[in-house]
């Protein structure tokens, strides 16, 4: 899927709160060091997964379901296999009526969800990572050798 670059830094911007589904409390799986780093940054990562729940995560008390979070999200970042994903839109939508965007991890896409959160208004990335897209976007990721294409004036 391609998404644009003003889109992809548009989403970053206006988003402030994360539910991050599937997160582990294994230091080294992605779900843990995206949620972390996506923490670092500044936005606000509800941890959820039923394996989890009740323990304490960045700080945060990691829920069991989307239905568990007190108070809305912006961006429900789903890290489950692709059959998963309708049952976490679902639940999503109806949880948060003001929510900004869906976003499936690097491997994962469902366009049937995709549709179904679309028609709702709200914004849908599949198959990419909000780390990833961050530091590319933002002049991160040329500490790890990458050519990013901005121009920054960080060493």
């Amino acid at each position: 899927m391609t998404y644009s670059d003003d889109l992809l830094r548009a989403i970053l911007k206006r988003t402030r709160r994360i539910a991050v589904v599937g997160v582990s409390m294994n230091p080294v799986r992605p779900s843990y060091y995206v949620a972390r780093y996506l923490d670092l940054k500044g936005y606000e990562v509800v941890p959820v997964n039923p394996g989890h729940a009740g323990q304490t995560l960045f700080g945060r008390e990691v829920c069991a379901s989307l239905s568990d979070i007190e108070g809305a999200v912006d961006m429900v970042d789903i890290f489950r296999r692709s059959e998963a994903v309708p049952p976490i839109v679902d639940e999503a939508l109806t949880c948060f009526p003001e929510l900004q965007t869906v976003w499936m991890q690097i491997g994962v896409s469902h366009p049937g969800a995709a549709a179904t959160a679309e028609a709702r208004g709200v914004t849908v990335m599949q198959d990419r990572c909000p780390k990833i897209e961050y530091q590319r976007l933002f002049g991160e990721l040329r500490m790890g050798g990458f050519a990013t294409g901005v121009i920054s004036s960080k060493l």
